[in-house]
């Protein structure tokens, strides 16, 4: 069987900064720049047969930097929607809400357009990706590649790995990083997880 690559996009300022960036589609910084750059030699050993990103900026200029070709946009791999948290800080968050972590409780809500998600409702988008790329790797024709978010590739995840979309929290994932899962006697498994460019 094929594996699922996992790369998340390269570091923006608010990343940087540990704001939650949903939907706001702010670019990469120098920096996320260079780092998206350094992935290259990584995913040219092996070149993904699919590559999917998500529409936003940051995950798109990863790929193309990155140097995977053909690559499809896929809006269900946008970002977790922070609703009323967009833009915040988790220390910022801490100031109202002592004790506040995203995975037990979740977000306030945001205007009309971004009323913020749940685990659950991040782990639904997960499970459709997930229903659209699994086939393409039991097939073997291929790995299949996904340029996206940190929250989201957590989420996505744990639903590939069985677990609850909350159990996203137990898979740290950085900024210009590459995962990997694959199977171990025909179950799901991690092959590798967070690695950066040598």
């Amino acid at each position: 069987m094929s594996e699922l690559l996992l790369i998340r996009h390269g570091e923006t300022e608010w990343s940087r900064d540990g704001r939650h960036t949903g939907f706001t589609d702010v670019a990469l910084t120098d920096r996320g720049e260079r780092q998206a750059e350094a992935l290259r030699p990584l995913l040219a050993a092996d070149p993904p047969a699919k590559v999917l990103v998500s529409p936003m900026k940051r995950a798109l200029r990863t790929a193309e930097l990155a140097g995977l070709e053909g690559a499809e946009t896929d809006p269900d791999l946008h970002e977790w929607d922070y609703g009323g948290y967009e833009g915040v800080t988790t220390e910022e968050i801490h100031r109202t809400r002592p004790g506040w972590y995203l995975w037990d409780d979740g977000v306030v809500p945001g205007p009309p357009e971004h009323p913020g998600e749940t685990p659950e409702q991040v782990g639904a988008r997960a499970d459709r990706v997930l229903a659209r790329v699994v086939p393409l790797l039991e097939a073997g024709g291929g790995d299949v590649a996904l340029v996206a978010h940190g929250h989201f590739l957590r989420v996505l995840t744990a639903r590939r790995l069985g677990l609850p979309p909350a159990a996203g929290a137990l898979f740290r994932l950085d900024t210009a990083t590459v995962s990997r899962i694959g199977t171990e006697h025909g179950r799901p498994a991690l092959v590798a997880w967070n690695v950066r460019p040598a």
